[in-house]
């Protein structure tokens, strides 16, 4: 597909990189946050069977960014990433026509693995056009929130139609895949192909100094914090009756929170280093971890997801753009050993969470651990924190 001069001004592929953020992130990885309580009440699901899903989910995702990591998609990186959010749709859509445990976290396997292709072959060539302009990042980035975002109007408003959000959430899965693939279509038509000359010479082995060891436990450890909270905020304020508009409100906050937040960070990052900002960003999530459980039901998952929103998309690319800089030799070894430490957690979190959630009764247990871990997470990162570089 030959595309015009227009349709890669840098702006223009960062939009287009956006709406693949929203529909293989917001929707392909994170839709099942706002859904979920349907599916525990209507099935029903236990917590543990919540973070088994949840957890093949980032087993999928894992699976797929390292599956990427390697040189066998040079040349294909937009079909690629065109199939795969076309897979993604399609796989949301398969959710709804299930209620088999084992299917769900195959199902959900897949669509980890989907929207891992979809995110990072799109990344290939959105990111090149960011070279000098930090607002191109930003909003590819900010696709995330607001997939997040739309994807809490969309529950809510199938919820009310379905009059029951028990009975509601296979109306969801339907509607999210339907979004995705409008999203799909979209990203055919203005996605560009990459630009030339951005194809990555053979890196030398990594040298692993103390800090970035210390760096790649920390950004794992964050993988295990943040997702707690991220799988189960809505799940949270349905156990304490918060009602429904909290929930969405809940949910609608942390994806406006996430779209903005790098626009949001970056002036800080200047006057005081990312790594700082890294640092801030951990402390303000353990803090809405602990506020989503311990504070009354509407303050609390509010606040909770306002944290959420604000901090997880600054720790994830801070935290990578930190790795790079600390093997300058070998950048991309280091963001792909991050990433499996990063998804290694994921995956454990849920878990955990499910398990002490099944003990427990509640949500408080999981979200204390959650916290906890953040905390030893920046810990490690505070030998760093002397470092002032701006972004």
């Amino acid at each position: 597909m030959t595309q015009s001069p227009a349709a890669e001004r840098p702006i223009l592929v960062a939009a287009a990189g956006a709406i693949t953020m929203a529909a293989a992130m917001g929707f392909g990885r994170f839709f099942y946050t706002p859904v979920l309580p349907g599916m525990m009440i209507d099935l029903p699901l236990s917590a543990a069977d919540a973070g088994l899903i949840a957890a093949g989910n980032f087993a999928g995702y894992l699976a797929g960014a390292m599956l990427a990591a390697y040189g066998w998609a040079a040349g294909r990186e937009r079909p690629l990433a065109i199939s795969a959010l076309g897979l993604t749709g399609l796989l949301l859509a398969a959710m709804a026509f299930t209620s088999s445990l084992p299917l769900f976290i195959f199902i959900r396997f897949l669509a980890g693995l989907a929207s891992a292709f979809a995110m990072i072959f799109t990344a290939s060539i959105v990111l090149p056009y960011a070279a000098g302009k930090p607002a191109v990042q930003s909003v590819f980035f900010a696709g995330v929130g607001t997939g997040i975002a739309v994807s809490s109007l969309v529950a809510l408003l199938i919820n009310g139609f379905a009059g029951d959000a028990a009975h509601g959430w296979r109306w969801n899965w339907l509607a999210g895949a339907l979004l995705v693939i409008l999203a799909t279509v979209i990203i055919t038509l203005r996605l560009p192909k990459p630009r030339a000359g951005h194809r990555p010479a053979r890196e030398p082995p990594i040298a692993w100094t103390r800090p970035l060891v210390l760096l790649t436990a920390s950004y794992g450890l964050f993988g295990f914090g943040y997702v707690v909270t991220a799988t189960f905020l809505v799940a949270i304020a349905r156990l304490s009756a918060a009602g429904p508009l909290v929930e969405f409100f809940a949910w609608f906050v942390t994806g406006i929170a996430a779209a903005v937040s790098l626009f949001l960070w970056r002036p800080v990052a200047r006057k005081i280093g990312v790594e700082r900002v890294y640092l801030v960003c951990l402390l303000v999530e353990a803090i809405g971890v602990v506020a989503s459980v311990l504070m009354p039901p509407v303050a609390g998952t509010l606040l909770g997801g306002l944290a959420l929103g604000l901090t997880f998309i600054t720790i994830t690319a801070y935290g990578l753009q930190i790795g790079g800089r600390l093997a300058p030799q070998s950048p991309r070894r280091a963001l792909a050993f991050m990433t499996v430490a990063f998804g290694c957690g994921q995956i454990v979190g849920p878990l955990v969470a499910g398990w002490a959630t099944q003990w427990s009764g509640s949500f408080t247990l999981a979200s204390i651990i959650a916290a906890l871990v953040l905390m030893i997470s920046l810990a490690l990162m505070l030998p760093l924190a002397g470092r002032v570089s701006g972004y």
